[in-house]
């Protein structure tokens, strides 16, 4: 009874499972056995080909051979499919790995407590929170971090349009080459850095514009003596209910240079219609205007509700000592909207810098320019990305930018959340 532990241990490192028969958990030892047996015959008569394959990503591609006197089409290895089996097996070989492990800490562990006195129906009964869990974190494992690990993969080999489109051609493993194409080689870095320096430029003043904004218009509903602020309210509310592929639509053909309503009126008082879409500057206007009519009811709906939450006894002790409207709103007000909607802004802007929808159906990226390849003078990162998978077939290029996005939300997220209030200060306000 003294060496439980250890004799446990050591049979499960023989064989997964043992461990657990020899502690008296049959069921739990059957079925560790039976999953160790089916994961050794898996990798020996299936996955150990896919892992080959992603390794060489093929050795012939589609081709032709001479039957008589015709030629006929011969399939070969399709690479992609290859590197998306290979990742698979990989997955499914590292998930046998940790259970093995597992399985030998979980027989050590219940030695021990068989050793101190522990009921066996206890430890039983802790395997059921596992159980439960198994089956989400199996899901978040294959439909998430699995096309996350290929897309990550595909930046480093040449996957790309004429050459290397599968299944006429293979795709081979280059490096780091995509990358140094994407920095060092002028027709891709200047694309990059210029597509890139919009996209931050835009994050920034998207997010500023419907925080602040959304701020100014909650004070002014939330004004004593404002009548009617149901229907205040509804009005501003309406763009962000109807649905956004709409309203983006419905905004592009008002700024449609030639027939749209706007210029139309411009021109009745005597006025030039403005190129609100086809000009570099005012496209990149039209943009951020038409984003604060979609953005700015969502932060005022935040705000209306933290105003709310203010403590009244506050302001009441800053009306006797004479504070002014502004010394209130610096503060007691903003400090207040800053504390709880913090986490919020940094969302706000991260989802800027992926903000699809507002480019993609107002300007499509354009207008065109010469001094970029593949992209439009109002394309971001993401919309950039689009085109080169969806029409330009530049997938690895596509891939190496989207593992440049990710570091970047994910460094700036974590950088500007941690310096928030609401990370340091999480006690502050109760």
């Amino acid at each position: 009874m003294k060496h439980r532990a250890a004799t446990a241990g050591w049979l499960s490192v023989i064989c997964a499972g043992l461990g657990q028969l020899y502690n008296r958990q049959y069921f739990k030892g059957l079925t560790f056995i039976l999953i160790y047996a089916a994961g050794i015959y898996a990798i020996a008569a299936k996955l150990t080909p896919h892992l080959k394959g992603i390794v060489t990503l093929g050795e012939q591609g589609q081709h032709l051979i001479k039957v008589g006197k015709v030629f006929k089409n011969v399939p070969g290895d399709h690479s992609i499919f290859m590197l998306i089996y290979g990742v698979l097996a990989i997955l499914v070989v590292l998930i046998l790995l940790l259970f093995y492990v597992l399985n030998i800490r979980d027989a050590v562990v219940v030695g021990r407590r068989m050793q101190g006195g522990s009921e066996l129906r206890a430890l039983n009964s802790s395997v059921f929170p596992w159980l439960l869990l198994s089956v989400p974190m199996l899901g978040v494992l294959f439909f998430t971090v699995m096309p996350i690990v290929f897309t990550s993969l595909i930046a480093f080999t040449n996957y790309a349009s004429p050459n290397h489109i599968p299944p006429k051609n293979l795709v081979d493993w280059v490096g780091f080459a995509t990358f140094d194409k994407l920095f060092n080689m002028n027709v891709w870095s200047n694309t990059f850095v210029g597509v890139l320096s919009w996209t931050i430029v835009w994050a920034i003043l998207a997010t500023v514009t419907c925080y602040f904004g959304g701020i100014l218009v909650a004070l002014l509903i939330s004004q004593h003596g404002i009548r009617f602020k149901g229907i205040w309210r509804m009005l501003f509310i309406i763009p962000y209910a109807i649905p956004q592929f709409v309203s983006l639509l419905i905004m592009k053909n008002l700024l449609n240079e030639k027939f749209g309503p706007i210029n139309q009126y411009f021109r009745y008082f005597g006025m030039e219609g403005l190129p609100w879409l086809n000009d570099p500057f005012w496209a990149k206007v039209s943009v951020i205007v038409v984003n604060m009519w979609i953005g700015i009811p969502v932060s005022m709906i935040l705000v209306m509700g933290i105003l709310t939450t203010i403590p009244k006894d506050l302001y009441e002790a800053a009306e006797v000592d004479g504070a002014t409207a502004w010394a209130k709103f610096r503060n007691i007000t903003m400090p207040y909207i800053l504390f709880a909607t913090a986490p919020i802004l940094i969302t706000q802007f991260v989802g800027n810098i992926n903000n699809f929808n507002v480019i993609f159906l107002l300007t499509g990226g354009n207008p065109a320019t010469m001094k970029y390849n593949n992209a439009g003078e109002t394309d971001l990162l993401v919309t950039w990305l689009y085109k080169l998978t969806l029409d330009f077939n530049q997938y690895n290029i596509a891939a190496a930018v989207s593992i440049l996005i990710f570091l970047f939300i994910a460094a700036a997220a974590i950088v500007m959340f941690r310096r928030t209030r609401s990370f340091n200060e999480e006690d502050m306000i109760q």
